[in-house]
């Protein structure tokens, strides 16, 4: 018995002595370990805080279907989350042939290394152009809308087709001089990037000439859909307009609630630069296994420890989808 209890006091001190590779892992590796697992408390804590703003804006919160229905080369046509399913799916696939180049590392393949690298690299680059285009169709948006003075978005559609309809299809024109506003207009102001398409009161007279469109409100009803008002309704509401409201930013969000805007360009961004991060790092991994740095070290746990980061990286894409496009 005593014997036993020494023999595993021994094997502890072995394990947890503070020797150079406790557990038959690196100084490295570990202190890879550590940062993903601090990284990892950072996007719970963002997740978290888009949960709770969600639950407390659920009856305004945007539909991820109706937002993100952008296709390259394929303008006018709803596709929605298809393009975001790609994306999705190359980065998933990075992550097997970064395991393949690991694997060929472990065997000491110098050139399949190089190729599933390379092959990584492209998978990653591809994921941030994506995402680089998908912000790009969300910040200009396609439709517009308009801002109540309480603060609600006003979308419309037509009551025959039940299509979203654009601005430009039924707003009028005044022709006249619109002057953008500045801090030298008056002590109180906020300041325009740019001046929107329409004036208020153009998209106000369009709806009261245009007897087919009526208002889709950012509320939503007992059956998860977006409250649509009927013409008589749509003519009452239209008249609290204050803004008109093009694509989305940190203020504004012609989707709906604005907090959606603003936690979509804070996570995704705060991921995309994790995955550019990700991608600027394997490109040098590559060229120092072209040059056959590793060949001379006699092992590849470099290329080991760029894909741990590269496996933390996908799967925290994984929860980010879920949260913004699927939940």
């Amino acid at each position: 018995m005593s014997s036993t209890i020494t023999t595993s006091i021994n094997n502890e001190k072995d394990l947890w002595g503070g020797g150079n590779r406790p557990f038959k892992a690196s100084y490295g590796k570990l202190m890879m370990w550590f940062f993903i697992v601090s990284d990892a408390l950072s996007f719970s804590g963002f997740l978290v805080a888009y949960g709770f703003s969600r639950f407390k804006n659920i009856d305004s919160w945007p539909i991820a279907d109706e937002v993100f229905t952008h296709f390259p080369f394929l303008h006018g046509i709803d596709a929605p989350m298809y393009y975001v399913a790609i994306m999705t799916f190359v980065l998933i696939f990075s992550s097997v042939t970064m395991v393949l180049a690991v694997d060929a590392g472990h065997h000491m393949q110098k050139n399949k290394v190089a190729v599933y690298m390379l092959l990584t690299i492209i998978g990653g680059a591809v994921f941030v152009g994506s995402q680089a285009w998908e912000w790009s169709n969300f910040i200009r948006g396609e439709f517009g809308a308009v801002e109540t003075k309480g603060g609600q978005i006003f979308q419309f559609i037509n009551k025959e087709t039940g299509e979203r309809v654009a601005l430009d299809e039924f707003a009028i024109e005044s022709h006249t001089d619109r002057i953008q506003h500045e801090s030298n207009s008056g002590v109180w102001f906020y300041g325009e990037g740019s001046l929107p398409s329409f004036t208020p009161d153009e998209v106000i007279a369009g709806v009261i000439a245009n007897s087919q469109i009526v208002i889709k409100t950012e509320k939503i009803d007992a059956n998860g859909h977006k409250l649509i008002l009927s013409r008589e309704e749509s003519l009452e509401k239209i008249t609290e307009s204050k803004n008109v409201v093009e694509g989305a930013n940190l203020v504004n969000n012609e989707y709906g609630n604005r907090l959606f805007a603003d936690f979509f360009f804070f996570i995704t961004g705060f991921h995309g630069f994790h995955v550019f991060s990700g991608v600027i790092i394997n490109i040098i991994i590559f060229f120092n296994v072209l040059v056959g740095t590793y060949e001379r070290r006699g092992h590849y746990e470099m290329v080991e420890k760029v894909g741990l980061y590269w496996h933390f990286v996908d799967l925290v894409w994984v929860f980010v989808f879920t949260f913004f496009y699927l939940v």
